[in-house]
């Protein structure tokens, strides 16, 4: 597998795959984030941060067509005892504090949604359940905004599952306290027509614990835009990913770590595998170490698998590093074939190739998947893939 870490500006590599590094994080959107739509012009896909994207592919949610339907998606929470579950309207005061949107369609979200999840776990509160909301597509279009608060000291792990069929734009906020912890596995396992567009906030209070595992499988179009952000010193991120692109599918992730506060760490971790024609996934992984943030240790990686001629990826990692006092930065992409050697060493043992390539696969995944920690999801992610890898047979 090739690998290209702290490439200049501009490298890539032949093929139907494209690695670069580039600096200027802060340089990559075309307008400041606001909450205002009308802030932010209609993409044209020549901007930086929609070159990638298939904007005929949106259903309308870039410039304004689209248009909320009765039946677009149904959520429902269900949460352990001690844990407040509202629905709340646009004037809630808690709403909007974890970020700002950046671009037109995550503004639009913001701007339409009616109503809002809020799920709120007391400070000091462990839960030893998780916490499920379950967002399912009934064939309309929906604008949505979440919002999970931690008190101080709290520590939750919350699951949401995408499922069915919509054209959803929606915002997630994370709000951690002092010392709290939170684990959130997001999920997109939409029918293959699906387009889902959202940006994930979160706020990371001193010395708390975020983790966030994305993970997307099914849908039309994908795109998704965590972000990162620390409230005071101490606070700690993983950003843990896996994808399976499919024939004609096209998957996007744009992640962007802000450490803007001293003595802050990060880890980012994702890997994809694509099959099929027109099968594109795209990685951006932006990490920013302002001037103020001394004391920072990151990394981040992104290592992708193509099974298949006919798929693309391309895999863009950005550093950007404005002060010299830090404990450690640095990042790395590799994307590559089947690694012929672990192929001819199971096969020399008797197992025949269909049966080694899926053990490659479930063991490129097996790490990630075993960050979710909860047995049920992990089981049926592992039968996912495999039932992925079975289409392809």
């Amino acid at each position: 597998m090739a690998e290209a870490q702290n490439l200049p500006a501009g490298s890539t590599t032949a093929g139907s795959i494209a690695v670069a590094a580039e600096s200027t994080v802060a340089t990559r959107m075309s307008a400041p984030p606001s909450f205002d739509v009308a802030d932010f012009p209609v993409p044209h896909g020549r901007e930086e941060e929609w070159r990638f994207t298939p904007l005929e592919r949106l259903r309308g949610l870039h410039d304004g067509t689209a248009i909320a339907t009765g039946d677009g998606v149904r959520v429902d929470v269900e949460a352990p005892e001690g844990v407040t579950v509202e629905t709340v309207g646009r004037d809630d005061e808690r709403l909007g504090r974890a970020g700002t949107p950046v671009d037109r369609v995550a503004a639009q979200a913001y701007s339409a949604f009616e109503k809002a999840s809020v799920v709120t776990v007391p400070k000091e509160t462990v839960l030893t359940e998780p916490v499920r909301i379950s967002v399912y597509g009934q064939g309309g279009t929906a604008f949505g905004h979440q919002l999970i608060e931690l008190g101080a000291f709290a520590e939750a792990v919350v699951v949401i599952d995408h499922t069915g069929d919509a054209v959803l734009a929606a915002n997630v906020d994370y709000v951690l306290g002092d010392g709290a912890k939170l684990t959130v596995v997001s999920i997109q396992d939409w029918d293959e027509k699906a387009v889902h567009v959202g940006q994930h906030n979160a706020l990371v209070g001193r010395d708390a614990s975020f983790k966030s595992v994305v993970v997307t499988f099914g849908g039309d179009l994908v795109r998704l835009h965590p972000r990162v952000t620390y409230a005071a010193t101490g606070g700690e991120a993983e950003l843990f990913g896996l994808y399976f692109t499919e024939k004609g599918q096209h998957q996007e992730h744009r992640l962007l770590v802000d450490h803007n506060t001293p003595h802050c760490k990060s880890n980012v971790a994702y890997k994809g595998a694509l099959q099929g024609d027109n099968a594109h996934a795209v990685w951006i992984g932006d990490v920013l170490i302002q001037a103020a943030a001394e004391g920072t240790d990151t990394y981040e990686m992104n290592r992708n698998l193509v099974l298949t001629d006919g798929a693309r990826v391309d895999s863009v990692p950005n550093l950007e590093i404005e002060t010299g006092e830090i404990a450690g930065a640095g990042h790395a992409s590799a994307t590559g074939r089947f690694d012929d050697e672990q192929l001819f060493y199971l096969m020399a043992r008797g197992i025949p190739e269909t049966e080694a390539r899926r053990l490659v696969v479930r063991g490129f995944f097996a790490e990630l998947v075993q960050q979710i920690g909860l047995p049920d999801v992990e089981e049926r992610l592992m039968a996912k893939i495999e039932a992925e890898l079975e289409a392809s047979v």
